[in-house]
């Protein structure tokens, strides 16, 4: 039969890989929210350039409409 040493040091082993492997799914559930978290904030700037550069391009549009109604004025 083991000697009492040897349960001891398997009991032990086994709290250490039970507790380890807890540790690295609570981490790993915890990259997982972080990282759904940084993609939603990517999503809104990256609607937010594209907002952004439609704006631009209506400038453009408006500041050449207004260049032609100030020489048809002049």
């Amino acid at each position: 039969m083991l000697s009492e040493g040897v349960i001891i040091a398997l009991l032990g082993i086994i709290g250490s890989a039970v507790g380890s492997f807890g540790g690295v799914l609570s981490s790993q559930k915890m990259v997982k929210y972080r990282l759904s978290k940084l993609e939603e904030k990517v999503d809104k700037h990256n609607n937010l350039v594209e907002r952004m550069s439609t704006l631009e391009l209506r400038n453009k549009v408006c500041e050449h409409r207004i260049e032609n109604l100030e020489k048809k004025a002049s």
